[in-house]
């Protein structure tokens, strides 16, 4: 009988999806709210503790571990990453035109998303990106914006050979270490205790899309061809291995721990003008220099997104608010998530939720569950 009950009450909350939203000033957490299933098969409900797969936001992490290398001179936004990488990286089409990190960081570099940007161990990225598939051949480098999930595995190699650490590592040493957070990328680095209360990504029917743990971290972190072990890993050969473009693992609070670290300018971890120079606008879109991605995109600075964007095309209004936010949203396996701050109000919100329907889409370009938990105190 117990267990008829406990599978009704899961049957009931199947449908529920996880939503989580953290509201924070430059002092930190103002609200928080979290309500539904992280974990349908144990009935766990969700909280504001626990990791999940935040997407492209990892983008925006990454980019304060590179600003960090920067500061202290072991990388240059305006240097050639092929100095770095021990072997030319161009576009098949524009030989001689180098690519460098403020390029691939603002989705200028000229790569696109027509190989598949999860290069399993052993291959190398080098071999991946010979595709040229990997790249837009009618655009130079410089001249458009293009979304490209595939550049961040360059990023993440570039810091790996000017670091000489492993992207996952070298992310815990330089962002997460110092700020006190509990977060990692592919759960290589998170604690037991935290990779145990992981939010599972399910679709909006029901199915586990991602992160089905069961309470133990993964038997491999990455994705492989040839087991696990990655003692003959060549720093650089691969910097997909801990999925950089969006394998991001922590929970809603910490997220908000680096939106109220972006409201202080960099509180020290990094100087005022690196946060300048990751909000600072590096494109916007004209009605011809890029490809907006139904009017998502419009504008884009070092990692980060600017909205809203008043022009044709533009659907990137996700607040409705008059106000100027910067961030980055982040969107797979049926999660929608995003890290925004409005700079000039000196406030921000963190949130995520699980099951959305694809191709959901609100007033604007955003779903409507991420409008909804945006605009969530506002006057109606």
């Amino acid at each position: 009988m117990r267990v008829l009950l406990f599978l009704l009450l899961l049957a009931g909350c199947s449908t529920r999806a996880a939503e989580v939203r953290v509201a924070f000033d430059a002092n930190g957490r103002t609200a928080a709210r979290a309500s539904g299933i992280a974990d349908r098969a144990t009935g766990r409900r969700v909280t504001a503790d626990d990791p999940v797969r935040v997407a492209s936001i990892s983008k925006l992490v990454v980019a304060l571990g590179v600003m960090r290398m920067v500061e202290a001179g072991t990388l240059d936004l305006d240097r050639d990453v092929s100095d770095w990488l021990g072997w030319k990286l161009r576009n098949p089409a524009f030989p001689d035109v180098p690519i460098t990190l403020r390029l691939l960081l603002s989705h200028r570099s000229s790569l696109a998303d027509g190989i598949d940007y999860i290069v399993p161990f052993p291959r190398k990225l080098r071999d991946a990106l010979a595709d040229p598939k990997a790249w837009d051949s009618a655009h130079s480098p410089g001249s458009t914006f293009r979304y490209a999930n595939i550049g961040f595995p360059v990023v993440a190699s570039v810091m790996e050979r000017a670091g000489g650490e492993r992207f996952d590592r070298l992310m815990q040493r330089l962002v997460f270490v110092p700020l006190a957070l509990d977060a990692c990328f592919n759960w290589s680095g998170c604690s037991a205790t935290k990779t145990a209360r992981a939010v599972v990504l399910y679709r909006a029917n029901g199915e586990v899309a991602r992160d089905d743990l069961q309470g133990a971290p993964p038997p491999c972190p990455v994705a492989s061809e040839a087991g696990c072990d990655l003692s003959s890993y060549g720093l650089g050969d691969n910097g997909a291995l801990f999925s950089p473009q969006g394998g991001m693992r922590l929970s809603m609070r910490d997220l908000a721990k680096i939106g109220a670290l972006l409201l202080r300018q960099g509180d020290g971890f990094l100087s005022r003008e690196s946060i300048a120079e990751l909000e600072r606008e590096a494109w916007r879109f004209d009605g011809a220099n890029g490809d907006t991605s139904k009017g998502f995109y419009c504008r884009y600075g070092l990692a980060t997104q600017l909205l809203p964007t008043p022009r044709n095309g533009c659907a990137d209004d996700l607040f409705g608010d008059g106000a100027a936010w910067s961030g980055h949203a982040g969107e797979a396996y049926a999660l929608r998530a995003g890290l925004w701050i409005d700079r000039a109000r000196g406030r921000g919100v963190a949130f995520f939720a699980t099951a959305v329907r694809d191709g959901s889409r609100g007033s604007s370009a955003f779903s409507a569950a991420e409008e909804r938990l945006a605009r969530i105190g506002q006057p109606r």
